[in-house]
């Protein structure tokens, strides 16, 4: 499992790079818009259309509107990438 976490967390640092235009940010699991400065609202929507752009997934309001961290967001990337 860890493996498929660290996979996925190296394909979504270049997105959260990119999002935010910092080359510093790097996801982890505990991970809030509160600990990323440029991460306000329209950036949040630019950076779950990225994700599901590069990971080919679609998610719901209800989905998002539950998660706390980014780790919950690839708990949420891993179900849906093995359904």
């Amino acid at each position: 499992m860890a493996n498929d976490d660290d996979q996925i967390y190296a394909r979504l640092t270049p997105i959260f790079q990119d999002v935010f235009d910092n080359d510093e940010v790097e996801p982890h699991p505990a991970m809030t818009a509160h600990d990323v400065d440029e991460w306000d609202s329209l950036s949040h929507i630019r950076l779950v259309v990225a994700i599901e752009e590069d990971f080919g997934v679609k998610f719901t309001t209800g989905e998002l509107s539950t998660l706390e961290n980014v780790g919950q967001l690839v708990e949420h990337l891993k179900a849906k990438l093995s359904a």
